[in-house]
C-alpha cells in the first residue's frame, strides 16, 4: 500500500529527541484519529499502525460487507459488489480492510495534520524540558556560551536546550565569549510566554557547594558536611565544614595538599578568597574562627540580642573588618551574630596609631597629620583645633571631625 511517509512529510518530528517512542506513537494515533473522525464521522473502525523506526504510518479502514442496496453507513459498511472488486472471494458478513492513502487526504487536511503534530510535539517538548530541569534545580551544569548580551548570557547544553545566565547571577569579574564553556548551578525554572525559562547562577552559595563536592571526594561521599556557606561573589567566601570522623581533618581535606583542591575552586570563582573553617557549637570559638585571619583577644556574647563584642589588638582590627568590610559582614552572616569590633587598647588605655583609624579617617588626612609629627591618637588630641588648622593644610571642619573620632576611641 501507499504508506503515509513521516520521514518526507514530517521529517523534523522524526528527529525529535525528548519524546519516547510510545508517546510519539500515541501522539500520531491521536492526531490522525481526530482527522479521520472529522473526515469520515468516526474513527472507531480504523486501524492506525505507526512504524517509528521506518518513519512511516499506515491507516486501514475496516468495513462490514452487506448486500447491495442495504448500505446504511458508508463509513462502516460496504456493498457486496464493491467488496468483490477488492477480493473476489469475499462473502456477505465478512470484514474488508482497505488502506487509506495519502492521496485520500486533501491539502487542507494534510496541513491540519502537520499543524496538530507540530503543536502537540512542541507542547510535549516544553513539558519535557521543564520537568528535566526542574529536577536539576541546585545541580551543577556545563554549557556552551552561544550569545552574550548586556543583561544576560545565552548558553546551550549538550541537547541544544537554551539556558540563561543573567548579569545579576554572574560573578562581577566573569567574562565570556561565544564558544566558551561555562559552569553554573540551575537556580530555577520559570515559565515565560508558555515556554520554560531555565535560569543559571554562579553567585549562589549552592554553586560553591557543588564545586566543593566536585573537587573534594570526602564532601561528595558525605564524610565531610558543609554546614553553611556565605559569600560576596568574586570577593570573599566563608565555608563552615564538619566531619563526624575524628580521623578526617575537614579543613585540611577541603584545602588539599599545598592548596591543590581549593585552588581549582578559587580559579573557577575568579580568585574569590575562600576561608574554610571548622564548624563548632561553641559560639565564642565559632565567632573567633569566622573572623579569620584576624586573631581575637576576647569576646563578650549577648545571646538574647544575638550580638557579639569582639576585642582585638590594634594591628588585628583591619584584618577582622577586611577589605570593604567583607570579612566582618560574612562572619556575622555565618555565625548569625551581629559582631562589633573593639580595639583592645580601649580597655587598656594605651595610645593608638593613626593608621588603625584608616577605616574611618581618609589616608591623605592621616598623612597630613603625620607631617606635623602626629602619628598617634593622643598626639593629635594633645593639640587644639586651632593649632592643627594652623600647622596643616586641613580645613577646620575636617580637623573637628578627626578629633571627634579620636575622642570616641577613649571615651
Amino acid at each position: 500500500m501507499e504508506t503515509i511517509n513521516l520521514v518526507e512529510s514530517f521529517s523534523e518530528f522524526k528527529e525529535f529527541k525528548n519524546i519516547d517512542r510510545s508517546t510519539m506513537m500515541l501522539i500520531l494515533e491521536d492526531v490522525f484519529g481526530s482527522i479521520l473522525e472529522k473526515k469520515y464521522g468516526s474513527s472507531e473502525n480504523f486501524d492506525i499502525i505507526v512504524n517509528i523506526d521506518k518513519g512511516d504510518l499506515e491507516v486501514w479502514r475496516n468495513r462490514v460487507i452487506v448486500e447491495d442496496g442495504e448500505v446504511e453507513d458508508e463509513n462502516s459498511q460496504i456493498a457486496y459488489s464493491e467488496a468483490i472488486k477488492i477480493e473476489p472471494d469475499f462473502e456477505i458478513g465478512e470484514d474488508v480492510s482497505e488502506p487509506v492513502r495519502l492521496s485520500d487526504f486533501g491539502r487542507r487536511e494534510i496541513l491540519a495534520i502537520r499543524q496538530n503534530l507540530a503543536s502537540k510535539i512542541l507542547e510535549l517538548e516544553k513539558d519535557s524540558i521543564y520537568k528535566k530541569y526542574q529536577a536539576l534545580v541546585g545541580d551543577l551544569v556545563t554549557a556552551e556560551v552561544y550569545q552574550v548580551w548586556k543583561k544576560e548570557i545565552l548558553a546551550l547544553d549538550d541537547e541544544d536546550i537554551e539556558l540563561i545566565l543573567p548579569k545579576t547571577e554572574q560573578i562581577p569579574s566573569d567574562f565570556y565569549r561565544k564558544g566558551d564553556t561555562l559552569r553554573a548551578v540551575v537556580s530555577r525554572v520559570d515559565i515565560k510566554n508558555n515556554n520554560p525559562l531555565i535560569i543559571l547562577s554562579r553567585t549562589s552559595p549552592v554553586f560553591l557547594e557543588r564545586l566543593f563536592e566536585q573537587e573534594v571526594p570526602e564532601v561528595y561521599d558525605g564524610l565531610i558536611t558543609i554546614k553553611k556557606i556565605v559569600r560576596v561573589p568574586g570577593e570573599r567566601a566563608k565555608v563552615a565544614v564538619e566531619s563526624y570522623d575524628d580521623r578526617i581533618d575537614p579543613v585540611g581535606a577541603c584545602v588539599g595538599m599545598k592548596g591543590s583542591r581549593i585552588h581549582g575552586i578559587v580559579r573557577e570563582l575568579r580568585n574569590e578568597n575562600i576561608d574554610v573553617i571548622n564548624y563548632t557549637t561553641n559560639t565564642t570559638l565559632y565567632i573567633a574562627r569566622a573572623l579569620s585571619p584576624a586573631k581575637i583577644t576576647s569576646t563578650v556574647i549577648d545571646e538574647e540580642n544575638k550580638r557579639a563584642e569582639v576585642y582585638l589588638k590594634p594591628d588585628q582590627v583591619s584584618l577582622a573588618i577586611g577589605k570593604g568590610g567583607f570579612n566582618i559582614k560574612l562572619a556575622g552572616s555565618l555565625t548569625g551574630y551581629e559582631i562589633d569590633v573593639y580595639r583592645e587598647t580601649e580597655i587598656e588605655g594605651e595610645d593608638v596609631d593613626l593608621v588603625e583609624f584608616s577605616d574611618e579617617i581618609e589616608g591623605w588626612i592621616i598623612e597630613e597629620l603625620k607631617k606635623v609629627g602626629c602619628d598617634t591618637a593622643k598626639s593629635v588630641l594633645n593639640l587644639t583645633v586651632k593649632d592643627l588648622v594652623t600647622r596643616t593644610d586641613l580645613e577646620q571642619e575636617t580637623v573637628e571631625e578627626v578629633m571627634r573620632i579620636l575622642k570616641a576611641e577613649f571615651e
